[in-house]
């Protein structure tokens, strides 16, 4: 489940579809070729987004999190196996 305390790192590790959505709300968090350190709570503050806005964010982060699709799961398993030998 995804918190508005998760780091930006975890997020889109978890959840690589992320990085687009964060990018269509105005957040850039890798695709500008800087990453963003932090949380998810920080990175939006930061763009002046308030807490009604992040509590949206998470929630459809977290229906990102439970559609993912099959391709994304296979990609984030092949990552993780080639990360790990």
């Amino acid at each position: 489940m995804i918190e508005k305390t998760i780091t930006i790192e975890d997020l889109v590790e978890t959840i690589p579809g992320s990085v687009k959505y964060l990018m269509e709300q105005g957040i850039r968090c890798i695709a500008c070729g800087e990453p963003i350190w932090g949380t998810l709570e920080e990175a939006a503050k930061e763009k002046g987004f308030n807490d009604e806005d992040i509590r949206k964010f998470v929630s459809d982060l977290n229906n990102l999190s439970y559609n993912k699709p099959k391709d994304d799961v296979k990609r984030s398993i092949n990552i993780k196996k080639m990360n790990t030998g």
